[in-house]
């Protein structure tokens, strides 16, 4: 069964039986990333990357200049 709304009512009628219905927006889906509505960037990831907060672009990172790798081998703590 196919209904079609043409028209803004908070009612709708299907085969003679009236239903009161109510029409939202889809919100975001799932639960969020960050509760202070911050990114995550990571078009650059890597095979180990770590997340961190870049604060100069007020984004979360994941890239290949962070990783378990690059923490081991002298990185900056």
């Amino acid at each position: 069964m196919t209904v079609n709304v043409t028209e803004q009512k908070n009612t709708v009628t299907v085969n003679g039986i009236t239903r009161v219905i109510t029409v939202k927006t889809q919100g975001t889906q799932g639960a969020n990333f960050s509760s202070l509505n911050k990114s995550m960037v990571d078009t650059n990831v890597a095979d180990g990357s770590i997340p961190y907060y870049d604060a100069a672009s007020g984004t979360y990172r994941a890239d290949q200049t962070t990783t378990k790798l690059t923490l081991v081998d002298g990185g900056n703590f």
